[in-house]
């Protein structure tokens, strides 16, 4: 190895905090906690509700993540954290695992040490208003104001939008999507830009959510994934195939509800660790994705749970459909 490489080489383990013979999957077990770095709050994806619980898609993520690794979904510290801290918080150890409606950019797979571990929701930037303004279509708001979260993704994408559709705009920035909504509440931008999703959770929690609509336009494709630290090919391993656990199960019928009975098909069997060596190949027990089918659910079951069509987020899975119902979601095969 050349000065120049070593160099490299440890500069890069100076800006992420983290070693090539890191053991992450040893340290939760040690700690016998999984530290899940998660958003601030935002309705359906991770919140606090009345009870003092963290609910939500990415929350149950993470508890999925824990019943794999320490057979108990319940064992999760959940830290809070803003965009601008996240991937700083994931970068220097603080947390084992970003689960935080985080888009997967090539920039962020590519130059801050992280790895993206699947795409657990496909979204895309849109935009809200006050329904009193009359507006009715993204092309109706150059010169407007618009209220966005620092540190993410939708500063660019907004950019680029105006750009390409050559009008002026102004920011009203804030370090937390509380503020932001805040402000668009008080008047203090016209539109408020960020994931869909997102604005369909906002939505729910303004004093008057019948005084905002969302515009049917989407300009950017927003995929959002779980995200872990590079040089710890197991622990990614462990994440993405939590994941892939969970669309499986969906894709073959298996629910938390009929788990302990499912079988009589042998990517079942495989799947729930009756046959073959699936926990094995991964540093964990034979029962790993029992324990996240049976204490957390397959993927349609977090999906509805939190913010399907019988919640107050409304949202129905279109893309995040399977691949056998319309949608593009997709796990490679348990075999």
């Amino acid at each position: 190895m050349n000065k120049l490489l070593q160099f490299s080489v440890a500069s890069l383990l100076a800006v992420t905090g983290f070693s090539a013979s890191a053991d992450t999957l040893s340290d939760v077990r040690s700690k016998g906690i999984l530290s899940c770095g998660v958003s601030t709050g935002l309705a359906g994806f991770s919140s606090v509700d009345k009870h003092h619980k963290w609910t939500g898609l990415d929350v149950d993520f993470c508890k999925a993540v824990a019943a794999a690794t320490l057979g108990d979904s319940s064992k999760v510290k959940y830290i809070p954290l803003t965009g601008k801290e996240r991937f700083t918080a994931l970068q220097g150890g603080e947390i084992d695992i970003l689960s935080r409606v985080t888009t997967w950019t090539q920039t962020r797979d590519t130059s801050l040490g992280l790895n993206f571990a699947g795409v657990i929701y496909y979204d895309g930037q849109g935009f809200m208003v006050k329904k009193n303004s009359g507006i009715k279509d993204a092309s109706e708001l150059g010169g407007a104001t618009f209220c966005v979260n620092e540190g993410t993704t939708t500063e660019l994408n907004l950019a680029d939008y105006a750009k390409s559709e050559g009008f002026s705009y102004k920011l009203a920035t804030t370090d937390t999507i509380a503020q932001t909504k805040s402000n668009f509440e008080l008047g203090r931008c016209d539109v408020l830009t960020t994931d869909q999703s997102r604005l369909y959770a906002l939505r729910t929690t303004l004093k008057d959510p019948s005084s905002a609509i969302v515009l049917p336009n989407i300009i950017s494709k927003e995929p959002l994934a779980p995200v872990v630290r590079q040089g710890d090919n197991k622990w990614f391993n462990i994440v993405r195939w939590t994941l892939n656990a969970m669309l499986t199960a969906e894709e073959l019928g298996v629910t938390s509800a009929n788990v302990d009975k499912a079988s009589n098909n042998s990517e079942i069997n495989r799947l729930l660790g009756h046959t073959g060596t699936m926990g094995k190949n991964l540093g964990l027990d034979k029962k790993w994705s029992y324990h996240i089918i049976k204490q957390v659910g397959n993927y349609s079951e977090i999906f509805e749970r939190n913010i399907g069509v019988n919640t107050p987020i409304n949202i129905s899975r279109g893309l995040n459909a399977l691949w056998t119902k319309g949608g593009i979601m997709y796990s490679p095969p348990f075999r």
